[in-house]
């Protein structure tokens, strides 16, 4: 995936069509970011640079109640993609 605002876009749709909430605060996160499930909610580290939201948002996304009914046609390709490429027997 390309390092640009277009795509940091795209995973922030993917997340907001599951009725998840983006928020990006500062804070201490080890990883960059904090779920808070029941909630609902994904907060970010503010201060990560645009690469490193889209490869938080990356490696989080598969592991986010995703639902899939919900997205829409380019998301759901999007999201297949991210899943499949997060999955233990995916190949480099």
């Amino acid at each position: 995936m390309k390092i640009t605002q277009g795509s940091l876009d795209k995973l922030e749709r993917v997340i907001a069509e599951s009725n998840y909430t983006i928020r990006y605060e500062r804070g201490t996160f080890q990883s960059g970011w904090c779920l808070l499930e029941l909630r609902r909610v994904v907060v970010l580290n503010k201060f990560l640079a645009l690469e490193g939201r889209i490869n938080t948002l990356i490696e989080l996304i598969p592991q986010l109640a995703i639902d899939y009914d919900k997205l829409t046609l380019e998301s759901q390709k999007l999201y297949d993609s991210l899943v499949a490429a997060a999955s233990p027997t995916a190949q480099p």
